[in-house]
């Protein structure tokens, strides 16, 4: 091939899109894909549907198929004269791709794609050509399933009524993206006093970490669940906050707090009330020791009147 050329099947597709414009309403070709997107599993084989009606029975020779990305338009996958044309397939789809030869007589064009990667997903187009042309773009979505979710308590010791705690939830090696819901044992959603952020490694999956923040209370119980848009619920996990790790759980406290105010008050009247009774004691004492001294006296002076008469 010389430089500057055009590779022959975007020679033969660059005539065949304008005939596929203009014959459009009057081609008897149908292709026909899935309405709704092809959702495959991250390393999985996955197959694109594409399959065409003609009224009359063709000859295999007379068969063209291209599938390409729509955006793009890099060639995934051709087929004409008999045989697959996979000099301009773009690199990434190098012996990831083939289509069902049996089937092909019967209108079946449908695309295997093995191995699939986050980086295949996207719109593809399937065109086919015999007599008529027909073409038809599909979407495939990628899903990869998360690890169960992993919740963790930071700190985990030394804890006090009223402190702030952060509950993690980690789950790992998912796509696209998950809904992340928290909640309490009584079913109430949490989710807005959470931050959650997704890491992508090097195939695009994502690490999943969301933190709740909540105020500590006693016996509380706290669950994360993990929802993916394409697979639905993955993963759930919770943990259980009880009053072994507090050193003085708040209604413990307030309990505390007001007995021993009861218990300082009795005291104080307590204590009062014996002052009182100690001095009243201690006047009466010394008032009959007076009264005995004053009588005492009294008898001396009488006895000692009686001597002198």
């Amino acid at each position: 091939m010389t430089c500057g050329s055009n590779p022959p099947w975007k020679t033969m597709l660059s005539l065949l899109l304008p005939a596929m414009l203009s014959v459009q309403t009057m081609a008897l070709m149908e292709v026909y894909v899935p309405e709704q997107p092809v959702v495959a599993l991250h390393g999985r084989d996955a197959t694109l549907n594409c399959s065409f009606s003609v009224p009359t029975p063709f000859n295999l020779s007379d068969l063209s198929v291209f599938w390409q990305l729509t955006d793009t338009k890099r060639s995934v996958h051709a087929y004409w004269k008999g045989q697959d044309q996979l000099a301009d397939q773009a690199e990434r789809f190098a012996n990831r791709t083939s289509l069902f030869p049996a089937q092909l007589g019967l209108g079946n064009t449908s695309l295997l794609l093995s191995g699939v990667v986050v980086a295949d997903e996207g719109s593809y187009t399937c065109f086919v050509r015999v007599q008529d042309y027909g073409s038809a773009a599909l979407l495939l979505q990628v899903a990869a399933p998360y690890s169960k979710p992993i919740v963790t308590l930071e700190p985990e010791f030394n804890l006090r009524p009223g402190d702030e705690v952060a509950l993690t939830c980690v789950a790992y090696g998912g796509y696209p993206q998950a809904d992340v819901i928290w909640q309490d044992a009584s079913g109430r959603n949490l989710t807005d006093n959470i931050t959650s952020s997704f890491v992508a490694n090097e195939e695009g999956l994502f690490t999943m970490t969301s933190v709740l923040t909540v105020v500590l209370e006693p016996n509380s119980t706290y669950s994360c669940r993990l929802i993916n848009p394409l697979l639905g619920e993955e993963g759930y996990a919770s943990v259980t906050i009880t009053g072994q790790n507090i050193t003085f759980p708040p209604v413990a406290l307030w309990v505390t707090v007001g007995l021993a105010v009861c218990l300082l008050v009795l005291l104080i009247a307590l204590a009062a009330v014996c002052r009182r009774k100690i001095k009243e004691s201690c006047e009466e004492a010394r008032r009959e020791a007076e009264e005995a001294k004053e009588l005492e006296e009294e008898e001396s002076k009488t006895a000692m009147t009686l001597l002198k008469s």
